[in-house]
């Protein structure tokens, strides 16, 4: 290729008169040369070499039709251009991480245990069977299969029948499908928000049709401009002394061969190119349907995708379907809650929940599960369980291997997510006897819980208002037959209906209100067999009249709420089974004297209020075993303290006491005696009467020293006395060792 090409001058009239000759005459040509000078023949032109190759050089510049010339070149910038268009979406920031991710995610997914196991669990199949099954790629012959296959070529070729069957899932294994469905679940929110690579490959696929447009059109047009021959008119006459020449171009029939070939490859490639638009407008690629997968794999709940995430869904069907039917497993909340349980269930053994069984406040076997992702299978092989607690779980799936509690008797439920199966259910309803559930929305407000027919008791936290169309109306409880207890923590404005169907039975009832005001109380009459009754934070200014038929009623709290005055105390007469009353933590000013009329009193609260004066009617109460007067405002004690003979609890800490009467100390039942945080400063040798006394509280006075008749206290250790310990040293040294001693 040095010679590009060759030029001879073409003889004319008025050409040199020594070429005038028809004959050729020899050219010659003197070598300086050991053989001597030598003729050779050839046409005469008195043209040396050097004037040959800048005659070469003219004509190729000159003459030569740039097609000829630039060709190799044009071939080369085409192919760099159509290289650089079809991987620059492979290149470019915004789409070559979420490509990578993408692949490196299918792969993983795609060997993962969990995949295989979780195809043959949810559609029957053996894990062999499933990992046989690939199948073949989608028709798509030309254009769009070749390439794809193509640009991803940097996925490995699996060959799935040599893979092991996943017939057991290890714990390590678990974690690293755990840690592929919450990358899969982050990917997709991510790539789904864009369609950045749709757009991209869309606008390359455009121009790469026009591209191949371009390129044959422009080069069947000049494919017959390259030539062998090639005419050239030299301006410069005088100093070759010939104006035309003839030239041969040396590649031009390589080069027509060559182009003719291009324009072959170069329409094959544009046939791809076009096959790709019509399969870009054939069907919606920003969106992705899995219902395929679903009937194939049985597996219900894989949702579709749309935007870039079912574009590369889309392509990567067209490299392999059997990608993104595996790659299906780890977009389903079914096959995620499987993994889930198997991963709970290598996390809690039996073993390890035995080890977590502790005795609750009813005396029951308790297991306390907390913000687990689920409730594990394990559960149900500790047939000893009594009492399940479980808080913040969600979707919490009951199997109806649940039935093997035979001992179950109390459900805690706070903040739960259920759902019981069958048979699950019905074991419920037969041995259910406690059921506590706090909610916060609907959807954890269990409905199957009115079906309860021989609960005993039944507490609810939550809001239950009737008048709200966001909140849960409690709906009818006439199937709950053996019901007696029966708590509220709402925001209840009246006494809902429902309750009064189980009012023949009910025996307890608990109503937390959260500081709504509660008005309609009309419904309290009909519950003529409440033992117990507590209305706490219901916003309460008197008490309520129809309380005072509630003939049975043993023990009432009204707890926290705006009570001023007592005056209807009077009223408690009528109820003569009523032996605790619990009036704290209100505004209560101070004691009515017909508080002596509630002769059946053994319990009474006063704490957290503000009374100043103790009545002395308030001790005709002679039966008080329990009397609660902290936090009030108290200055003195009426020596009629004495005729409370059965009190065992007595407390006016946090008051404003400065003596005490020696009265006080013939209650020699005493056990509990709190008298911290006073004015007093001194305390009567009479205490060595209080021989039952285990907890005496002092602390926060203004003592100097304590009697040595505390010695006399045999009951009392230092543990129950609640003293400064400087103070507690000016006892004398055998009191004080027989207080430490146990």
């Amino acid at each position: 290729m040095q010679d590009k090409i060759i030029c001879l001058p073409h003889r004319t009239s008025s050409s040199h008169d020594n070429t005038s000759e028809v004959a050729v005459k020899p050219l010659q040509m003197r070598y300086n040369l050991s053989s001597g000078p030598r003729e050779m023949s050839g046409l005469k032109t008195d043209l040396d070499l050097q004037q040959y190759s800048f005659i070469n050089q003219m004509c190729y510049e000159k003459a030569l039709h740039w097609y000829a010339k630039y060709f190799p070149y044009l071939v080369l910038i085409h192919t760099l251009v159509f290289m650089v268009c079809s991987n620059f979406w492979f290149k470019f920031p915004g789409s070559s991480s979420k490509i990578e991710h993408f692949i490196s995610m299918l792969g993983k997914c795609f060997d993962s245990p969990w995949t295989t196991r979780a195809l043959s669990e949810v559609s029957g199949e053996n894990p062999e069977d499933t990992d046989h099954k690939k199948s073949g790629n989608v028709a798509c012959h030309g254009g769009v299969g070749l390439e794809k296959t193509q640009s991803l070529r940097s996925i490995p070729e699996k060959i799935v029948a040599d893979k092991p069957s996943a017939s057991v899932l290890d714990k390590k294994e678990g974690e690293q499908a755990k840690a592929l469905f919450e990358k899969v679940k982050k990917f997709r929110l991510h790539v789904e928000e864009g369609d950045i690579l749709y757009l991209m490959y869309v606008r390359q696929t455009f121009f790469k049709v026009f591209k191949f447009l371009l390129i044959v059109i422009y080069n069947s047009s000049l494919v017959d401009q390259v030539r062998n021959r090639v005419p050239c008119e030299v301006e410069i006459q005088d100093m070759t002394g010939y104006k035309d020449f003839e030239c041969n171009h040396t590649m031009a029939h390589l080069f027509s061969k060559l182009s003719y070939c291009y324009l072959c490859l170069v329409a094959v490639y544009g046939l791809t190119s076009l096959y790709t638009s019509y399969w870009l407008f054939y069907r919606s690629l920003k969106e992705y349907s899995f219902e395929y997968v679903r009937q194939e794999t049985g597996i219900s709940d894989i949702p579709d995708v749309k935007n870039d995430f079912a574009f590369m869904l889309h392509m990567i069907d067209q490299y392999d379907p059997l990608y993104s039917k595996r790659f299906a497993v780890f977009l389903s909340e079914v096959s995620e809650n499987k993994l889930k349980q198997l991963n709970l269930n290598h996390e809690w053994t039996a073993e390890k929940l035995r080890q977590r069984l502790q005795v609750n406040a009813n005396n029951r076997l308790e297991l306390q599960l907390f913000m687990l992702p689920g409730l594990p299978d394990t559960v149900f092989e500790l047939s000893e369980l009594q009492s399940l607690k479980l808080e913040i779980i969600n979707n919490v799936s009951v199997p109806a291997s649940l039935s093997k509690l035979e001992n179950l008797q109390e459900l805690s439920l706070y903040q739960c997510s259920i759902k019981l199966h069958t048979t699950a259910m019905s074991f419920l309803k037969e041995n259910l006897k406690v059921l506590r559930v706090k909610f916060d929305e609907g959807r954890e407000f269990p409905s199957w819980l009115y079906g309860l027919k021989n609960l005993e008791e039944l507490h609810l936290t939550g809001s239950l208002c009737p008048d709200a169309s966001k909140n849960i109306i409690l709906e009818s409880l006439r199937e709950m037959k053996c019901l007696k207890t029966l708590s509220l923590k709402s925001n209840l404005t009246k006494i809902p209906q429902s309750i009064v169907d189980v009012s023949n039975h009910l025996q307890r009832l608990y109503l937390h209100n959260d500081g709504t005001k509660l008005v309609m109380l009309g419904n309290l009459k009909k519950m003529t067999n409440l033992t117990e009754l507590e209305m706490v934070r219901c916003d309460l200014e008197r008490i309520p009249h129809t309380i005072f038929s509630l003939s049975g009623l043993q023990e009432l709290d009204l707890k926290e709420n705006n009570l001023r005055s007592i005056e209807e105390i009077v009223s408690f007469q009528h109820l003569r089974k009523l032996t605790c009353l619990k009036l704290w933590y209100n505004g209560i000013m101070y004691i009515p004297e017909h508080i002596k009329k509630l002769g059946s009193l053994e319990r009474l609260y006063f704490s957290h209020n503000k009374i100043e004066i103790l009545p002395s009617h308030l001790f005709l109460c002679n039966k008080l075993r329990y009397l609660d007067l902290c936090h009030n405002d108290i200055r003195f004690i009426p020596p009629e303290i004495g005729v409370l003979q059965s009190l065992q609890y007595f407390s006016v800490a946090c008051n404003k006491i400065e003596n005490l009467p020696d009265e006080l100390f013939f209650c020699k039942k005493l056990k509990t005696l709190k008298l911290g945080k006073n004015s007093l400063s001194v305390i009567s040798p009479k205490i060595s009467y209080l021989a039952q006394l285990i907890h005496l509280e002092l602390k926060g006075n203004h003592f100097e020293l304590l009697p040595q008749e505390l010695g006399c206290c045999r009951a009392l250790k230092r543990s129950g006395l609640v003293v400064e310990d400087a103070l507690f040293e000016t006892l004398p040294s055998d009191v004080r060792d027989q207080m430490k001693a146990e």
